[in-house]
């Protein structure tokens, strides 16, 4: 194509290069001298780069393109732009084909960018070179320790010695276990802390997730905002700080592990490759999955070992068939605990076996993990040592971390200084350290701190007011209790929706005595439907499908507090002795007077019972949608919605906590629906892409006889109160807790947990939107707990007119104490 059509065609031609990356040849001159080739930013990953490479907007590249043709085909690049992001480059095509590639990216080098000459040795028929032993110990003594690149986390960097060069390291961790973010931790330690170059080729995430990941995890940010596109003031200070990290993101489409071996050659100073991700399904639209992956094993070790660095690849399985295919230098298995707040960490060696082992605490929402220790080798699943410091010195060191780290400055230095010493002392489990610190630290919690008011100045500050209203004890330890004590302070949170505990026996019908026959009612409803419910689903089948997929998380619960509000734990004493924690909201003085107005809900879980949307029957895998289906119910696979008001919590409550790695989130059908709705009334602008699914015929009527049964029994048992209504809750608990057990040995008439979380998740609906109805009508929500529990600000005794105050289900009951006070709860 001259350049004249190609002048008039450039908009269609980049769009070409971008989607489905083909390279167009341009010429020049009446003799075609002048060859360019408009290639896709693959073909030169340096041109990402715009700092090093000559740019232009598009609009600017069309008025000169002749004058960047000529200058292209002179060998230096024209980078081409739609508004500030790089689409495509200009290459010289005038180069033979060995040296198409490294002829643009050492004029690059010279230009000040990021690739040097290829590291390519003749491979002739010269007898290949033998070294001695001497001449190895003498290489291993002067090139300094092995393992240089680590991960920044102290306990794994330890039981592994840090990532070796020549070697492939392979992470392997299920989907959902956070396996990306290690890699993620190896590229910001070398990257960020170390200065040193890393070449993150991206095959799941793409380079926005990386960033939003890496400024998460640098700030302390909630990652699930962050992928909203809300940034607060700090974290777009830290975002411009990392604009001159050496770190490269490869996300271009068709990343083969040839395509990453061909280009990190070119990176000069290369001290890490990570690949991001190995997918174990196959997908027709990536190369690296499927039955593929063991030939990309074997390129990425081969680049280990030409380059002499550390290549470290995430798979998304930890399946032991899979992984001895791969056959990688080193392997690190991330696996669940008992815990959920601890994963264990397994290393071995090829030659070796298990090497060594550590825990990390996953910390998703802030995108990263933090360490937890060493363990013993080969101590599969074992119980972690205990855990060192009060709960209140713990969660300081965590609200601490971004003014420790240097992410965040405005401390004095003294307090800096005695912060970092506390979370050394804890992660280094130094009891002695920890006790000598104790004054100092209980003088600084007393002693106003000046601190800004965003997020996570609240968070230390409600941090250092827990530790200084904390019960005084040895530093580390819990506080003993005096005499009149029944023992430490604990969280016995009584609401008319905390679960009962399950136990043997439970499953069976109550007998006929029984003031209220829960489980029997509750068969009889699901027996009684035309549509032939599924009420269990076959043990064998649970471990595949959408089973796996479904969360206790889904309920979407808020656990919210007004970002205004300080909420701090104190601990209380009830008049029977035993010593509590409970619930202490500080509103701002720009409130000005009033009273928190204490709203609980009445029976939230067998109210939503009325009308739950559900599938009876199976859960067919439907795929992504293009829209919902309002025929169908089951589980759906969605991104998190943005949600810019600071009066409510998110509608989907504390699901967006845990995104994986993708930033997606699971929800049931009430919370799709309850999206649905917002966007017809305008609150959201537009419906989440529905990635995947799982659904199945919809009915909403399947619990409606329970729902009326359970009803009439409270009205006829609440007034009486006593023994006869407290069986009534126990029993009615019971039986909406079998729908889905949550211990394996515990038996049950079902096993339906889209059943049970689709209730619960109605439940927290229902629970969102009638306090949104009243911050519409103007009050002012300082609290959103649990499904049952709201608190208002509000000038007079006068509750919110969206609540029925009474005794039946959906209705409520309302309380009224002053700000400061601490909130009571059950027998309180």
């Amino acid at each position: 194509m001259n350049a004249t059509e190609a002048r008039n065609a450039l908009y269609a031609l980049v769009k070409r290069a971008v989607e489905d990356g083909r390279t167009t040849l341009i010429y020049k001159g009446q003799k075609r001298q002048e060859r360019v080739l408009l290639a896709p930013l693959d073909r030169l990953p340096a041109a990402r780069n715009t700092e090093t490479l000559p740019s232009h907007v598009l609009s600017a590249a069309q008025k000169d393109f002749g004058e960047l043709i000529t200058r292209a085909a002179r060998g230096e690049p024209q980078v081409l732009l739609r508004n500030t992001t790089p689409v495509a480059v200009l290459l010289s095509a005038d180069v033979d084909s060995a040296n198409h590639s490294a002829d643009p990216a050492s004029r690059a080098a010279s230009a000040g960018g990021a690739v040097n000459s290829p590291r390519n040795p003749d491979r002739g028929r010269a007898p290949r070179r033998l070294t001695t032993l001497g001449d190895a110990i003498g290489a291993a003594l002067t090139s300094g320790p092995v393992g240089s690149t680590t991960f920044g986390l102290p306990g794994l960097d330890s039981a592994m010695g840090g990532l070796q060069t020549n070697r492939l390291t392979l992470v392997a961790a299920d989907p959902n276990v956070g396996g990306s973010l290690l890699g993620l931790a190896a590229a910001r330690k070398t990257a960020l802390m170390d200065n040193h170059k890393v070449l993150y080729a991206a095959s799941g995430p793409n380079q926005a997730d990386i960033m939003r990941r890496i400024i998460s995890a640098e700030t302390g940010g909630d990652y699930p905002r962050l992928k909203q596109g809300r940034l607060t003031e700090h974290e777009q200070q830290v975002a411009r700080e990392l604009i001159q990290a050496p770190l490269l993101i490869d996300d271009g489409s068709d990343l083969t592990a040839e395509a990453i071996a061909d280009t990190a050659p070119y990176v000069e100073n290369l001290a890490l490759v990570v690949v991001d991700r190995l997918q174990s399904a196959h997908n027709p639209r990536l190369p690296l999955s499927g039955n593929r992956l063991p030939h990309a094993s074997q390129v990425l070790a081969s680049l280990a070992r030409t380059l002499h660095v550390p290549v470290l690849a995430i798979v998304d399985s930890a399946d032991p068939t899979l992984v001895r295919l791969l056959d990688a230098d080193v392997l690190v298995t991330l696996t669940p605990t008992d815990d959920p707040a601890k994963l264990q960490v397994t290393v071995a060696e090829r030659d070796f076996g298990t090497i060594g082992s550590a825990y990390l605490r996953p910390d998703l929402v802030h995108a990263r993990f933090l360490d937890a220790g060493t363990a013993p080798a080969g101590a599969r699943n074992a119980e972690p040592a205990r855990t060192l410091g009060t709960p209140e010195e713990r969660e300081l060191a965590e609200a601490a971390l971004p003014y420790t780290s240097g992410a965040r400055q405005g401390l004095p230095a003294s307090v800096t200084h005695l912060l970092s010493a506390l979370r050394a002392a804890l992660n280094n489990a130094d009891e002695e350290a920890l006790a000598d610190l104790g004054p100092s630290l209980a003088q600084m919690a007393a002693a106003p701190q000046p601190l800004p008011d965003d997020a996570e100045g609240r968070r230390l500050a409600t941090a250092l007011t827990a530790y200084n209203t904390a019960p005084t004890g040895t530093p580390g330890q819990p506080a003993a209790g005096s005499a009149t004590d029944s023992g430490p302070a604990t969280d016995d949170e009584a609401n008319e929706e905390r679960e009962q505990e399950l136990r043997p026996g439970d499953e069976k019908d109550e007998p006929d005595s029984a003031p209220f026959p829960a489980l029997k009612l509750l068969k009889d409803a699901v027996a009684r439907s035309k549509m032939h419910p599924i009420k269990v689903i076959r043990i064998e089948d649970r471990q595949s499908g959408p089973w796996p997929l479904i969360s206790e998380r889904m309920d979407g619960e808020p656990r919210w507090v007004h970002p205004e509000v300080i909420n701090t734990r104190v601990p209380v004493i009830r008049e029977n002795g035993k010593r509590v924690r409970r619930d202490q909201l500080t509103v701002p003085a720009s409130y000005g007077d009033g009273l928190l107005c204490l709203i609980d809900r009445n029976g939230s879980y067998p109210s939503a019972c009325s009308a739950v949307p559900l599938a009876p029957n199976k859960l067919l895998h439907t795929g992504p949608l293009a829209a919902l289906d309002k025929a169908s119910a089951g589980i759906y696979l969605i991104d998190i919605p943005p949600w810019a008001r600071t009066d409510m919590p998110h509608p989907l409550g504390r699901i967006i906590d845990r995104p994986d790695e993708d930033g997606r989130v699971w929800v049931t059908t009430p919370h799709i629906k309850q999206l649905d709705r917002l966007v017809r009334d305008g609150h959201l602008t537009a419906m989440p892409t529905i990635h995947d699914s799982w659904t199945g015929k919809a009915n909403e009527s399947l619990f409606k006889p329970f729902y009326a049964a359970a009803r009439q029994a409270r009205l006829d048992l609440v007034q009486a109160g006593g023994e006869p209504y407290k069986a009534y809750k126990t029993r009615l608990s019971i039986a909406l807790r079998l729908l889905w057990p949550k211990r394996q040995e515990q038996k049950s008439p079902f096993w339906r947990p889209d059943w049970r979380m689709s209730m619960v998740a109605e439940a927290s609906v229902r629970h969102w939107t009638t306090a949104f109805k009243a911050v519409q009508e103007g009050h002012t929500l300082i609290a959103l707990r649990n499904v049952d529990a709201a608190v208002f600000f509000t000038p007079d005794d006068t509750p919110p007119s969206t609540y029925r105050i009474g005794t039946g289900f959906g209705e409520v009951k309302a309380k009224f104490i002053q700000p400061g006070e601490f909130i009571p709860e059950g027998d309180d």
